[in-house]
């Protein structure tokens, strides 16, 4: 059984190509690719518009949008992990 981290995302940034850079409260952060996310069906619809991915916020901890879509920060972490692409945020350009 694989184990995962409780955290919750401090800050989001949308970037080029449905991407997000998150900040986790654990003081790691990265970059992970929705695409595929934002063709899942009618509610990531809006997403689809680039202009409309840039509105992302943090909703309680939760990378959120106007329309209520949101994503799961302990899953992104884990993928983000998964993807080599986790690092501590001291270690940011």
């Amino acid at each position: 059984m694989s184990e995962f981290k409780m955290v919750d995302a401090r800050r989001v940034k949308a970037l080029d190509g449905f991407r997000l850079e998150i900040v986790f409260d654990d003081d790691t952060m990265g970059v992970i690719d929705l695409s595929e996310f934002v063709r899942l069906g009618e509610v990531t619809e809006p997403l689809r518009d680039p202009a409309y991915f840039a509105r992302v916020f943090i909703e309680m901890g939760v990378p959120t949008w106007p329309n209520g879509c949101d994503i799961d920060p302990i899953n992104a972490r884990m993928k983000i992990e998964a993807a080599g692409d986790l690092r501590p945020v001291t270690a940011a350009a």
